[in-house]
C-alpha cells in the first residue's frame, strides 16, 4: 500500500480519484478504519451476476477474516480465489451546510482488493475464530468456549489477502460556497458515535457478574461520552 497518492499508479485499481485530498493509502490508516469496524460489504462477481454481502469480519495482519456457513455457496465461491472487493465506512458526523449542494457527512472508509481462501486446517480454523470473536470484543475468546470439532466442520473460514487498499476521509466543517455565508440559515456539524448501553445477562447464568472483557468495553464506552 503506497503512502502518497502520486506514488499509486495511474490505472491502479485502488487509486481514489475524486477528491484525491481524502485519499490514504499508508497501512497504518488502512488497518484503523479497519479495526474500528464489525460490518464489511463484500462485492464479487459469480456468472456475470454481481453480489454484495454484508458480513462480519475481523482483520488479522494483512489478511480479513471471513466466515459463514460451509453449505453457503456464495461463500464456496470465495474460497474458490474469485476477485472480491470489501467496503467499510464509518460514519462520524453530519455536515450541514446552507445550502442543500454543500450538505455532507464526515466519514471514514476503505476499500480493499484481494481474493480469498479457505482455512481447511482444524487448529488454524479455530484461532481465525477465536482472533474473530476478539475482534469484537477484546479478551472475549478466553472468556468462552473455543469451537468444537462439529462447529469448524460446518463452519467456512476464509481469509482475504488485503492485495491492494485505499482510505478516505473527510473530517472538519461546513465548506459553505463563500457567497451563500451570509445567508441566515444554521451551519455546523452534528457528530455521531455508536454507544453501547446497558449489558442484558441471559436468565440462569452461573455467574451473573459482568466479565472483564464487557467492564473493559463499558468503561472506553464512557470515556468518550
Amino acid at each position: 500500500m503506497d503512502v502518497q497518492t502520486e506514488t499509486v499508479p495511474r490505472d491502479a485499481r485502488h487509486r481514489v480519484e475524486r477528491t484525491k485530498a481524502r485519499a490514504r493509502y499508508d497501512r497504518d490508516t488502512v488497518h484503523a478504519i479497519l479495526d474500528a469496524g464489525m460490518i464489511a460489504h463484500v462485492a464479487f462477481s459469480v456468472g456475470g451476476q454481481p453480489f454484495v454481502i454484508p458480513m462480519l469480519y475481523a482483520r488479522d495482519g494483512e489478511t480479513i477474516v471471513l466466515h459463514g456457513s460451509i453449505a453457503s455457496r456464495l461463500m464456496g465461491e470465495l474460497a474458490d480465489g474469485v476477485p472480491a472487493c470489501i467496503g467499510v465506512t464509518h460514519l462520524d458526523g453530519l455536515v450541514l451546510a446552507r445550502s442543500h449542494f454543500d450538505h455532507s457527512v464526515n466519514y471514514r472508509s476503505v476499500v480493499v482488493f484481494g481474493r480469498a481462501r479457505a482455512v481447511v486446517d482444524a487448529g488454524e480454523k479455530a484461532a481465525a475464530l477465536a482472533r474473530f470473536v476478539d475482534a469484537l470484543i477484546p479478551g472475549r475468546a478466553a472468556e468462552s468456549r473455543a469451537a468444537d470439532h462439529t462447529e469448524l466442520a460446518a463452519t467456512q473460514v476464509l481469509r482475504l489477502a488485503i492485495e491492494d487498499a485505499s482510505a478516505k476521509i473527510r473530517s472538519g466543517g461546513v465548506k459553505d460556497n463563500p457567497s451563500d455565508l451570509a445567508l441566515p440559515h444554521w451551519a455546523g456539524v452534528v457528530p455521531m458515535r455508536t454507544q453501547y448501553t446497558a449489558p442484558q445477562a441471559e436468565s440462569g447464568l452461573a455467574d451473573p457478574a459482568l466479565p472483564a472483557s464487557v467492564r473493559r468495553l463499558l468503561a472506553a464506552n464512557e470515556a468518550v461520552a
